[in-house]
């Protein structure tokens, strides 16, 4: 079964993430905390979205889909960014990824989304079989770039934007905009 995840399941996607991070030998870059994923899911400005996978049987969560929605100055529509898609081991061969991934495709279609993106590693072969099999196109020519820690903070060191910092308003200047 595939379901929206609810606060409850926040323990249980939390550690759905430290696992798949494990898998993708960076558990120590997996720092989310529970009051961190709560407020991402369910605060008032939710910055994602996230389906539950059970196993029909015993209800057991076996994994997760993770996802928050994209903008596309090419098609001028939205589109989803799927972060995490994570089956259990114990769970994997019945079904789950597959349907998360219709439940996000549905959705998708449903929104009026044109694209359904996601990023898999070069060398998780399993994966990229797994997405080949749905039709998923791999995009070779285009590179991820991240900045992160230091050079961030340089980065934003150089920056001339003087006054409210971009993305924000203040007091009354809200109401004038």
């Amino acid at each position: 079964m595939i379901r929206p995840a609810t606060q409850d399941d926040i323990a249980d996607i939390r550690a759905m993430i430290r696992e798949l991070a494990a898998y993708e030998r960076a558990a120590d870059q997996a720092r989310a905390t529970d009051d961190q994923l709560r407020e991402a899911l369910f605060g008032d400005h939710p910055a994602a979205h996230a389906l539950i996978a059970e196993d029909d049987t015993t209800g057991d969560t076996v994994g997760y889909a993770l996802w928050f929605p994209r903008f596309s100055t090419w098609t001028g529509t939205r589109g989803m960014h799927l972060e995490d898609l994570y089956v259990r081991p114990s769970a994997r061969g019945g079904g789950h990824g597959k349907a998360l991934l219709a439940a996000l495709a549905a959705l998708c279609v449903r929104q009026g989304y044109e694209r359904f993106e996601w990023w898999v590693l070069d060398w998780n072969d399993p994966a990229i079989g797994f997405y080949k099999s749905l039709g998923a196109d791999l995009l070779q020519e285009w590179t991820v770039c991240r900045l992160t820690g230091e050079p961030l903070t340089r980065l934003a060191a150089r920056s001339e934007v003087s006054g409210t910092p971009l993305g924000e308003t203040r007091g009354e200047d809200a109401h004038t905009r």
